[in-house]
């Protein structure tokens, strides 16, 4: 009985042997599994950027188009607008010539980028040409000189009368304005005959303004004999020059 049991031990103790055994050699026989390590970061790199305007030539009051792109941007702005998306468009307005510019950065640098918009001006509208022809040719047709005696400058009553129509005229385009021109024939110094004329023109423009013409729309001028309207030596032609011309004036 002693020796059965005895045995049984030794069996038991050679089992055990030989389980320890098999756990050693199939944990000798895992491999340890090595954690792999974390993938590096992405490399950083310099930003880009890019601007345009469409259309880059505007009249005013016309709207352009602005179109922006950036990439590996963290901050994107443009002068004009503030900041903006990395890439975008938007529809601007400018009153006046505008170049718009755009900074893109990142911690590496900035990078920059221009778009030019020319508004060009209208050109102002002509002056009203014809309008003031239009006038000029009105007031030659209705206003009509006077003219004067050999050394005078006495309106003579038959001339009265040509200032009356002159005068009924000019009221009735009170924003007319107009020069006196006085002249005289050829006979006489240069000088007595630009005082003559001046005195022509004068008594002219007092004739006006008692028939009710503003002084202010009116203005006096003499060019003696410098500039006879006919050039003959007789008498015929020394009349045409005794006269109180009336220019428009513009």
């Amino acid at each position: 009985m002693e020796d059965e049991l005895k045995r049984t031990t030794s069996q038991w103790m050679k089992i055990i042997a030989a389980l320890t055994i098999v756990l050693a050699v199939g944990a000798c026989g895992k491999k340890q599994v090595a954690t792999a390590p974390p993938p590096p970061p992405p490399p950083q790199l310099y930003p880009t950027a890019s601007l345009t305007a469409n259309p880059n030539t505007l009249t005013p009051g016309q709207a352009t188009t602005l179109t922006w792109s950036t990439e590996h941007a963290t901050d994107v702005s443009i002068d004009q607008l503030g900041k903006v998306d990395a890439s975008g468009s938007r529809s601007v307005t400018p009153g006046q010539s505008t170049t718009y510019h755009l900074v893109a950065k990142n911690q590496l640098g900035t990078q920059e980028a221009t778009a030019r918009v020319t508004v060009v001006q209208a050109p102002p509208p002509p002056p009203a040409q014809t309008s003031n022809q239009g006038d000029a040719e009105m007031f030659a047709a209705s206003v009509q000189d006077i003219f004067f005696a050999y050394d005078s400058y006495d309106i003579e009553p038959q001339y009265q009368k040509v200032l009356q129509a002159d005068a009924r005229f000019l009221q009735q385009h009170p924003n007319f304005r107009f020069t006196i021109e006085g002249h005289c024939d050829e006979r006489g110094s240069t000088e007595y005959n630009l005082a003559l004329g001046d005195n022509r023109a004068n008594a002219t423009k007092q004739a006006l303004a008692q028939l009710g013409i503003s002084g202010d729309r009116m203005r006096t001028i003499s060019y003696g004999k410098e500039k006879p309207f006919c050039t003959e030596s007789n008498e015929q032609c020394w009349q045409q020059n005794r006269r109180a011309h009336f220019v428009y004036q513009q």
